[in-house]
């Protein structure tokens, strides 16, 4: 089959289809009809797929992945693991090494960080934290756990939608939920809907009310007030930008607060319950760190102060409570923050994983600032990540974190390196 229509048909509204299609380019990979680029043993961690919001399916995500020049690619969806096991399967096919994890928000009002805004830009007392390398085992489990989550956070959204309509309906656009926002998720099949996913069938419905170009920005800066880049006025201003409703998107999701509803206990459980999911499923507990905005590295977020006040408050606290990893993108911060973060976690004894966060076609699944000499541990930790799934997957005893692990393996470098040998080893007898 033609490999043009193969690689559409990964991002087919049917798993058996897009699973098809990644087996047999696979075997277009293996004969070498197909080549991928070629990498620097680039890794990455958090790639969304359409199980939260992304342009790439589980099977998409896993070979655009590999065919940028990416050794490991890892899942990482907000509130669900609806996308692993078609994201194991299609790796299998493809030939590249992958790890499994889920994002969600919890609380942390029974702290001391209770009113402090931390790693989330959208509401105080709550953070970001991912579950990193989920046995596969315990898909099930951590889906159980995530249901009344999403039940809670639909409700929200449904709300949240209400607000947007009575902004919006002055200009004669409205959005359906169940008809426009729903469609253009997997929440079905058990994935979530997210701010991004209201927020993608808006621009939707700006482009078919006023098309593409100078209209819709003309739309957002003088009827809507937005503050529209100039870098992302020459994006809209273009009818034939190929990602011009995820562009449109971006500036909607600028302001969030004109329409969002702060999440409740139901939706954001205390940060205990979270930890002990990850001890019952032997997965990894890791914080992403966010740091400061003062002069964009990216240049494309606005100053904001996050958790680098009470950075080293936060992580003794976030030891003291079972925490076991920071994750961090080099790509976003700058040289002083990573270094500083870096000598924390190593001061601490935490795990460190990178992971780019990857949900629109815009984003490139390789961080350059990755491949600096001084980052080769997140390589290692990638690998590490993946060997623990293997072992852990067989045996929740042999998981990184376990309590026979630590006995055995007190130095977490010796650890790393132990589990970065499995999980090579792993990929090598596929």
């Amino acid at each position: 089959m033609d490999r043009t229509v193969l690689e559409n048909e990964l991002n087919s509204p049917v798993r058996a289809t897009r699973l098809a299609a990644a087996h047999e380019l696979g075997k277009m990979i293996s004969s070498g009809e197909i080549v991928p680029e070629k990498g620097q043993n680039d890794v990455n961690n958090h790639i969304h797929t359409t199980y939260s919001f992304s342009p790439y399916s589980p099977s998409a995500a896993a070979y655009f992945g590999f065919m940028a020049g990416l050794s490991t690619v890892g899942i990482m969806d907000h509130d669900s693991v609806g996308g692993c096991e078609e994201f194991v399967e299609a790796t299998k096919y493809i030939g590249v090494a992958s790890t499994c994890g889920a994002e969600c928000r919890v609380s942390v009002k029974n702290s001391p960080f209770e009113g402090k805004k931390i790693n989330n830009p959208d509401q105080l007392s709550v953070i970001y934290c991912s579950l990193h390398g989920i046995p596969h085992t315990q898909f099930q489990t951590v889906a159980e756990y995530f249901r009344p989550i999403t039940a809670a956070r639909i409700e929200r959204n449904r709300k949240m939608t209400d607000n947007l309509n009575a902004i919006l309906s002055p200009f004669d656009i409205t959005v359906d939920f169940d008809g426009d926002i729903v469609p253009l998720s997997e929440f079905k099949n058990g994935g979530s809907i997210t701010e991004r996913h209201i927020l993608f069938a808006v621009s939707k419905k700006i482009t078919e009310k006023f098309g593409r170009g100078e209209k819709v920005v003309d739309f957002l800066e003088n009827r809507l007030k937005y503050n529209v880049s100039a870098k992302i006025k020459g994006f809209l201003s273009d009818p034939e930008n190929k990602c011009y409703e995820y562009d449109l998107l971006g500036v909607l999701k600028s302001d969030v607060t004109r329409f969002y509803i702060d999440a409740n206990e139901d939706e954001c459980p205390d940060v205990s319950k979270i930890i002990a999911l990850a001890n019952k499923t032997g997965s990894i507990m890791a914080y992403p760190y966010l740091g400061d905005v003062t002069a964009s590295v990216t240049g494309d977020k606005r100053a904001q102060k996050f958790e680098d006040d009470f950075l080293e408050d936060l992580i003794v606290w976030l030891k003291k409570i079972g925490f076991n990893a920071i994750t961090y993108m080099p790509s976003r911060n700058t040289v002083e923050q990573l270094r500083r973060l870096r000598a924390l976690c190593d001061k601490y004894g935490f795990f460190q994983i990178s992971g780019e966060d990857i949900n629109t076609p815009r984003q490139n699944f390789i961080c350059m600032a990755q491949r600096a000499p001084e980052f080769s541990n997140l390589q290692d930790a990638a690998w590490a990540l993946i060997g623990h799934e293997a072992a852990a997957t067989k045996n929740l005893e042999r998981s990184f974190v376990s309590e026979k692990t630590n006995l055995a393996l007190p130095y977490l470098n010796d650890r790393i390196a132990f589990y970065s040998a499995i999980g090579k080893n792993s990929v090598e007898k596929r």
